[in-house]
C-alpha cells in the first residue's frame, strides 16, 4: 500500500489501533487460550473465545448495514437474510461433513432421515466441496440481492417503502425456511457439526483459528469500507445520500451505485454469516427473524451510522450488554433494547462515535 493510499484510509493514530487490534486477535488471544493453563488468572477460557468471535460477526455485519445505510441513505429491515443465507451455505457443507458419524448412521443428514428422504435434493449436491460451498456463500446472497435491488432501485423504491419491502422479504424467507419439505432442517435448522476441513471443530485450536479468520475479516473489510467511502465512488454514494434528484441532474445514473454497494453489502453480511455458524454451531431460520434485522440497524445508529467504526462499537456495546441481559433478567431484554434506542435516538442521533467526533470538532474550533 502506498504512502498515499495510506494516509487518505486512516491516519496514524488508527492504523496503530487497527494493528493493535490485530495484534491481540490472531497473537494475544490464542496464546492466552492454548498456552496459559486454565487455572492462570491469565487464561482466556473457551466460552469468551467463542462469544467475542460471534460479537465480531456482527460487527461486519454492522458494517455491511453502514455501508449502505450510513453512507447511502438505504435503510434496510432485511440483512438479517443474507446473513442466515451465508449461514445455511456453511452449514450445508458442515453437515455434509458429518459423514456417517450421525445418528443414523447414513450419508444423508439427519434431519433428511427422520424425514424419510431418499437422496439430497440438487441444490445440495457439491456442497461437500468446501470451496463450492464457500462459492454458494458468496453467489446465493449476491444474486438474490442484485436480482432484487435491480428491480426494486429500478422502480426508485426508496425510504420506509424499501425498509418494508426488505423486512417482508426476510420474513417471507424465514416462513419458507421453517418448512421441512424446502430441505433445510425446518424449525430446527442445521447442528451437531463435527468438522471442517477434516479438524475437529470443538477443538480448542480450530476455535482459536476460526476466531483469528474473523478478526482478520473483520479488519479487511474495514479496509475495504474505508477505501471506498473515500474515493470518488463514496462521494457519489454520500450525494445520492443527500440529494439523489442533484445526482440525476448532474448527469450520474444511481442505479449502478446504489445496486454495486447494496449487493457488497449483502456479500459481506453472507461472509459474516458463514464465519458465525462454525463458531456458533448451529444455524436456523431464526437468523432469519425480521427483529434480528431490526437489531441490526440499532446497532448501526447506537454506534454512529456513517462512520464505520461506530457500527462496529454499537454491535459490541450492544451484544455485549445482551449477553448479560438475556441470562439475568431475559423477559426484559426487548424493552431494554427499545428504551436503548430511543435514548440514543432523542440524546445522541449521531450516536455513540458521531457525537464523540462532533464533541471533539467543537473543542478544536475553540482552541
Amino acid at each position: 500500500m502506498n504512502k498515499t493510499l495510506s494516509s487518505r484510509l486512516f491516519g496514524p493514530k488508527a492504523w496503530a489501533a487497527l494493528l493493535a487490534f490485530t495484534l491481540v486477535t490472531v497473537v494475544l488471544v490464542p496464546v492466552l487460550n492454548l498456552a496459559v493453563p486454565e487455572g492462570s488468572a491469565f487464561h482466556l477460557s473457551t466460552y469468551w473465545v467463542t462469544l467475542i468471535g460471534k460479537i465480531m460477526c456482527y460487527a461486519i455485519v454492522a458494517l455491511a448495514m453502514d455501508l449502505v445505510w450510513g453512507y447511502t441513505g438505504i435503510l434496510s429491515l432485511g440483512h438479517g437474510i443474507f446473513f442466515a443465507l451465508g449461514g445455511y451455505a456453511m452449514g450445508m457443507y458442515l453437515m455434509r461433513a458429518i459423514g456417517r458419524e450421525g445418528n443414523y448412521q447414513s450419508d444423508l443428514p439427519d434431519f433428511m432421515v427422520f424425514l424419510n428422504w431418499k437422496e439430497l435434493p440438487w441444490y445440495w449436491q457439491g456442497t461437500e466441496h468446501f470451496l463450492w460451498a464457500m462459492l454458494l456463500v458468496v453467489l446465493v446472497p449476491g444474486l438474490i440481492a442484485l436480482v432484487f435491488g435491480f428491480f426494486a432501485f429500478r422502480s426508485r423504491i426508496k425510504g420506509v417503502y424499501f425498509s418494508i419491502i426488505t423486512q417482508a422479504l426476510t420474513y417471507a424467507a424465514m416462513l419458507l425456511f421453517f418448512r421441512n419439505e424446502t430441505g433445510f432442517g425446518g424449525n430446527n435448522g442445521f447442528t451437531d457439526f463435527k468438522r471442517i476441513l477434516g479438524f475437529a471443530i470443538t477443538a480448542p485450536e480450530t476455535r482459536v483459528t476460526l476466531f483469528a479468520l474473523t478478526a482478520l475479516a473483520l479488519a479487511g473489510f474495514l479496509l475495504l469500507g474505508r477505501y471506498i467511502v473515500t474515493s470518488k465512488l463514496g462521494r457519489v454514494l454520500a450525494a445520492i445520500r443527500d440529494a439523489e434528484s442533484r445526482v440525476m441532474f448532474s448527469g450520474y445514473n444511481p442505479l449502478p451505485y446504489k445496486l454495486f454497494i447494496w449487493t457488497l453489502s449483502a456479500v459481506i453480511c453472507a461472509i459474516a454469516g458463514a464465519l458465525y455458524v462454525p463458531q456458533v454451531g448451529i444455524i436456523n431460520p431464526g437468523e432469519m427473524s425480521p427483529a434480528n434485522s431490526i437489531e441490526i440497524a440499532i446497532w448501526t445508529a447506537v454506534g454512529g451510522r456513517g462512520t464505520l467504526v461506530g457500527p462496529l462499537i454499537g454491535a459490541g456495546l450492544i451484544n455485549g450488554v445482551k449477553s448479560w441481559f438475556t441470562v439475568a433478567f431475559p423477559e426484559y431484554w426487548l424493552y431494554f433494547l427499545g428504551l436503548i434506542f430511543i435514548l440514543v435516538t432523542l440524546w445522541l442521533p449521531r450516536g455513540v462515535v458521531g457525537q464523540l467526533q462532533a464533541w471533539f470538532n467543537k473543542k478544536e474550533e475553540r482552541a
